[in-house]
């Protein structure tokens, strides 16, 4: 009886034990939408797979879980404790988060940090739209926001996302002249340029082009690609419009950028030299696609 007591203690011991490491550890959910486009384009689930392996090998206190299937949880019990949500998804009608938007405010309203990656970032104009400003305080928005294939000159900015990331330039479908909060209180741009006048080459369109960008790219104001926001209830949101073009997640800066991002809407301290994550190899790269 002294025996099967004392090994109960010792079993006792280590489930604490590693409930306690858990807990010390912050949770990030990851959610992927359905296949959208080609191969090596919007890969929703190898990106966050591959983002999640970054953070998970990084010795840091976090832990990502990538739900493992397409589209918003079926089981939403994933959810609960998460400190930061990774939306990767086809955007606008399409959008994983449309037919929850309540369940998802209420997340939000709990102090639950959000990563909108590329397409993500496109909301519906009304209930949608007013959440993604609320969440991450700005958003994609059709006939104002445009969808280019160009290569920004990043600069770095004064902002923890950036530590250990060296300036850069990697070519994507950087959308620009996002819908932001009123004179973008809360908001830090991290990812920002002027674009030439090119990237406007395409008639004026849903996503191609607009009266208002025309002018903003004539009169050379700086486009925001990727932006931090502080809500005013404390929690954290982050848009990153890039993420069209897969293999870009192979480039050190670009997917160190992301890491840091993730783990500062987790409320997660940024090591010094930012998130460290070995570059995913080719087979790696290949590996989960659509």
């Amino acid at each position: 009886m002294k025996k099967l007591i004392l090994n109960l203690c010792v079993f006792s011991g280590l489930l604490l034990g590693t409930t306690s490491e858990a807990a010390d550890k912050a949770k990030v959910v990851f959610i992927s939408g359905k296949p959208s486009h080609g191969r090596l384009a919007h890969e929703h689930r190898a990106g966050n797979m591959i983002l999640a392996k970054g953070l998970n090998e990084s010795d840091l206190p976090i832990e990502a879980v990538v739900v493992p299937h397409y589209g918003y949880p079926k089981d939403e019990s994933i959810l609960n404790g998460a400190d930061t949500i990774v939306v990767f998804c086809t955007g606008h009608g399409g959008h994983v988060l449309n037919p929850k938007l309540k369940q998802f405010d209420a997340l939000m309203k709990n102090g639950i940090g959000v990563v909108m990656i590329h397409w993500a970032t496109e909301a519906i104009k009304g209930d949608p739209g007013n959440k993604f400003l609320e969440w991450m305080g700005g958003f994609c928005d059709l006939n104002w926001s445009v969808n280019p294939h160009w290569t920004p000159n990043f600069k770095a900015q004064k902002h923890p996302i950036w530590n250990g990331v060296k300036p850069f330039s990697v070519n994507d479908e950087w959308y620009y002249h996002m819908r932001f909060v009123k004179d973008l209180k809360g908001v830090t741009p991290i990812l920002t340029d002027v674009p030439l006048a090119k990237t406007l080459k395409r008639p004026d369109g849903a996503r191609s082009g607009n009266p208002a960008v025309r002018k903003a790219v004539g009169n050379g104001e700086s486009q925001h690609v990727a932006w931090a926001y502080e809500r005013p209830d404390g929690a954290r949101g982050f848009g990153f419009t890039g993420g069209h073009v897969h293999m870009n997640w192979q480039h050190d800066d670009n997917r160190k950028l992301m890491l840091n991002a993730i783990l500062w809407t987790a409320n997660v301290e940024i090591p010094k030299d930012g998130v460290p994550s070995k570059t995913p190899t080719q087979e790696e790269m290949h590996s989960n696609l659509d």
